[in-house]
């Protein structure tokens, strides 16, 4: 499979950091530092920074998404967003799936699905989270998992919108942490991932497909992770935080 057919995707999740007023400051200091970069620039921000970061960013090359959607149109779901809401601020990505939101609000391989399939039926793009923890790593079923959650994230996805689907391999043992999957094993699952759409949608649609690694992906790391043919981008937390590191990732995958 040819990397070079792939878009080259790199996404910051500010995750539950940043006022609107720290947000504008950093989305300042972020549009000169990657305004050249030739892979695609997201940063994934709270909802209370969502009109700040694409007032902000209109005219540069930098995309917003948001780090969670709802999975209904509308209804009595104090506290949610919809897709729509989204799509009328403007933003154009969306995460759905993330380890923290399946560890500490419940989250489920079918509600991650269910919001996958309102966000792209919205016309947002969707950044899907899948990855294993530790003791499922050490248990020998880190294939079998990963395989089982992406399958379960795109069922009734159709061949069109996988288009705008990014995958993002995150082992939960690895964000956050300060440790990291070696380029090694974060090619070894990507692999896997793009071999299961490849069952499931066909070689051409799993060559096109972008899959990120999002596991402690840093300015140090950041070049030989990229490095791999099936690592098309990352999933950047603590890092995107800061312009400096950030630029460093994007370079790292303008140049890989």
């Amino acid at each position: 499979m040819d990397k070079a057919k792939r878009k080259a995707i790199i996404a910051g999740n500010w995750k539950m950091n940043k006022t609107a007023t720290e947000a504008a400051k950093l989305v300042d200091e972020l549009i000169p530092a990657v305004k050249d970069a030739s892979c695609e620039v997201v940063i994934c921000t709270p909802y209370t920074d969502l009109v700040t970061a694409v007032e902000k960013t209109k005219g540069t090359n930098i995309h917003v998404g948001a780090e969670n959607v709802h999975f209904e149109k509308s209804g009595a779901f104090t506290g949610e967003i919809s897709a729509d809401m989204l799509v009328d601020l403007g933003v154009e990505y969306v995460i759905v799936g993330h380890s923290e939101r399946r560890q500490y609000f419940a989250e489920t391989d079918q509600t991650v699905n269910k919001r996958a399939l309102a966000a792209l039926n919205a016309g947002l793009k969707v950044i899907i989270c899948v990855g294993e923890s530790l003791q499922q790593r050490e248990e020998g079923v880190t294939e079998e998992l990963v395989r089982m959650q992406t399958k379960i994230a795109l069922r009734d996805v159709t061949a069109e919108q996988m288009a705008n689907v990014v995958i993002a391999y995150e082992p939960i043992w690895a964000i956050g942490t300060g440790k990291t999957a070696t380029a090694d094993q974060a090619e070894e699952v990507c692999a896997q991932i793009r071999k299961v759409i490849g069952e499931v949608y066909g070689e051409a649609v799993a060559e096109a497909v972008t899959v990120q690694y999002g596991g402690s992906m840093n300015a140090k790391n950041c070049e030989e992770l990229l490095s791999k043919k099936d690592v098309d981008g990352g999933l950047i937390g603590g890092a995107s935080l800061k312009a400096p590191d950030f630029a460093v990732i994007v370079n790292a995958a303008s140049n890989g």
